[in-house]
């Protein structure tokens, strides 16, 4: 019996519709891109495990897709480490590369493998899928696709506010209102400080990371149930509950961070990207939040997370500034600050708003109709012109029924319908169906093709 076909959970086929959708995304985010000065480079789907492990904290290091070793790899483990090994300590010894689980660390080994051939600032852009081995679920899923963009090689902060300009300018493009969610990380170092969690940081970043999908109290029981005092508690969620504008939770920071020079360096930061910023937004707002961690290991300054503005599913895209990145590899003191656009959830969003134009559904704009062997020869002619002029056509390749050849354009959801028959060949016109109003009519080749380039 044949096997019944199936992928596996969190992966996806994507269909001519759904491609022409997501091309749609992918070329409006990556035009954005280019206007900003930034080039494309692309890395290999597997990393060693040594450039993965160990950057993303210890749940995303679980989350790491791993590939066995190739030929006999058990030989070197031996019959009584295979008994006893933990299962995570077995991995790293039948398994030396793993699926990437972003594109921020193999940009930053590409930087260092290549810094020799780069101009600094280096701005680079990529879009490529990513892996990892999480619980598939709405808007989640095991294999999707990032658009990375970044700038190292510069400590400006200008380059996070023409980030988050270019986050705007995307979401504008894409015709949908977002939040644009900031913090800074030495802002949590200074809470931390304030709060004596120092040594508690990545249990407090951790926590606090969790706060969109679980809730805030639910944040606060896991840090209780990791042995934070009720008072500390206490004292935390007053700071997170600060009210009013981002300025007064900002002014009401530096008076508890007067001996936390960190946390007043992440406060002047963050105020100067609000100034940058907030007043040439277009579709985007932009908010302080405080619970905002971004729990990867290696950011260290400004972190930005971005939801959509009227529903909820999570973000859809997110950074920040990492200052030292490079230098696990070997090259130290190269600042640097990306975000990464997710497609998938984007391309959730717009279909569930209905923000795909209608031309989105389909690539062929003109369908001509196959009448036999001369026919065809004078609808190649025409067709090629059309296709110069970057108009996508189509000739039926079968000689079937005027009939099913109609059904099939009007399946395709192809606009027009060109029949050229011997009346036509005789006139020199052709006769145009308008698959959308219904209607059938004659005209010139050349009037036709001038109203399409118009369109």
């Amino acid at each position: 019996m044949p096997e019944k076909p199936a992928l596996p959970k969190g992966t996806r086929d994507f269909s001519p519709d759904e491609m022409i959708r997501r091309n749609l995304i992918f070329d409006t985010i990556t035009a954005v891109f280019k206007q900003y000065g930034y080039q494309p480079i692309e890395t290999p789907s597997m990393e060693f495990l040594s450039t993965l492990l160990g950057k993303y904290g210890e749940e995303g290091d679980r989350l790491i897709f791993k590939i066995l070793n190739s030929g006999d790899f058990l030989s070197e483990v031996g019959d009584q480490n295979l008994a006893s090994c933990e299962p995570g300590k077995l991995a790293l010894q039948i398994c030396e590369k793993g699926l990437r689980y972003d594109l921020t660390v193999p940009f930053a080994r590409y930087v260092v493998m290549h810094q020799n051939e780069l101009t600094f600032p280096f701005r680079r852009y990529q879009v490529q899928p990513v892996w990892r081995a999480d619980k598939p679920q709405k808007g989640r899923y095991r294999e999707f696709y990032q658009c990375d963009v970044d700038i190292i090689g510069s400590h400006s902060l200008l380059n996070e506010a023409e980030l988050i300009r270019i986050i705007d300018r995307v979401f504008s493009r894409l015709g949908t209102g977002v939040l644009i969610r900031i913090n800074h990380r030495k802002i949590l170092i200074g809470l931390a400080e304030i709060l004596g969690l120092t040594d508690r940081f990545q249990d407090l970043t951790t926590a606090l990371d969790k706060t969109d999908k679980t809730g805030m109290e639910n944040a606060l029981k896991e840090l209780s149930d990791k042995g934070i005092a009720p008072s500390v508690l206490d004292r935390l969620r007053r700071v997170l509950h600060q009210k009013g504008d981002h300025q007064e939770k900002l002014d009401n920071l530096k008076e508890a961070f007067v001996h936390s020079p960190a946390g007043l360096q992440g406060i002047r930061e963050t105020e100067e990207v609000f100034q940058y910023c907030e007043p040439v937004l277009r579709k985007g707002e932009l908010q302080l939040d405080l619970t905002l961690a971004r729990g990867l290991n290696y950011y260290t300054g400004t972190i930005i997370e971005v939801v959509p503005a009227s529903r909820s599913i999570g973000s859809i895209c997110g950074g920040g500034r990492y200052d030292d990145l490079t230098g696990i590899f070997g090259l130290e003191g190269v600042s640097g600050v990306g975000i990464s656009f997710g497609a998938d959830r984007i391309y959730d969003l717009m279909l569930e708003l209905n923000l795909f134009p209608e031309t989105a559904s389909t690539s062929t704009r003109v369908l001509f109709i196959n009448f036999g062997h001369k026919e065809a020869l004078r609808c190649m002619e025409l067709a090629d012109q059309l296709r110069d002029a970057g108009i996508n056509t189509e000739i039926y390749p079968d000689l079937a029924k005027v009939k099913k050849q109609i059904a099939y354009a009007d399946k395709k959801g192809i606009p027009y319908v060109v029949l050229i028959g011997e009346n036509e060949l005789t006139s020199g016109t052709i006769s145009i169906r308008d698959m959308k109003k219904g209607e059938q009519f004659s005209t010139s080749f050349e009037t036709f093709l001038n109203n399409l380039k118009t369109q």
